[in-house]
């Protein structure tokens, strides 16, 4: 059983939960906070499909950010965890992340943990990178790749701004601020 819900706390957001494993995650442009088993986990943008069940658990409840804007909330680079599932303790000091298990299993439902969670962090990162937003509303309004390329070029944005030339590792606490 899958379910989602739009978040009332965080724009363009998504609330999840699912039962079970099965299926494939599509890649979406998106990151997600997850609830797995009692963990806080992180999943980055996928560049292919990933199957359902790859993170191992009865049940998962998860928060999946609008393109742009888990970065800013995470304070790590979504290039450094494309196609990664990676535990919020390999990223944040344990202190934090100790803490903010608490708070996640401390709600009901752990996507309204989810939730706050994301709007706490959002309150203290400030804004997501504007011109992913503007990226992103390009495509939904149906705009030509061609002619949203052609913008951001005259914006002084190249491809070589957007990905690495080679893999980038994420230290323990290196990456994100807490």
């Amino acid at each position: 059983m899958y379910e989602e819900t739009p978040s009332a706390g965080i724009p363009g957001a998504v609330l999840w939960r699912t039962a079970g494993g099965g299926g494939v995650v599509l890649p979406d442009g998106c990151m997600d906070l997850l609830w797995v088993d009692g963990r806080l986990l992180v999943a980055g943008p996928d560049t292919g499909p990933h199957p359902a069940g790859e993170v191992h658990a009865g049940a998962v409840a998860g928060i999946r950010l609008a393109p742009g804007t888990a970065p800013a909330l995470l304070g790590v680079p979504a290039h450094a965890l494309r196609d990664r599932r990676v535990g919020l303790a390999d990223l944040w000091p344990p202190r934090e992340v100790r803490r903010l298990t608490g708070l996640v299993a401390g709600h009901g439902d752990p996507r309204a943990g989810l939730e706050a969670l994301a709007r706490a962090r959002a309150a203290e990162a400030g804004p997501p990178d504007p011109l992913t937003a503007e990226v992103v509303a390009g495509l939904r309004a149906g705009r030509a790749v061609a002619a949203i390329a052609a913008a951001a070029a005259a914006l002084g944005l190249h491809q070589r701004h957007q990905v690495p030339a080679g893999p980038l590792r994420v230290r323990p606490h290196e990456a994100g601020s807490g």
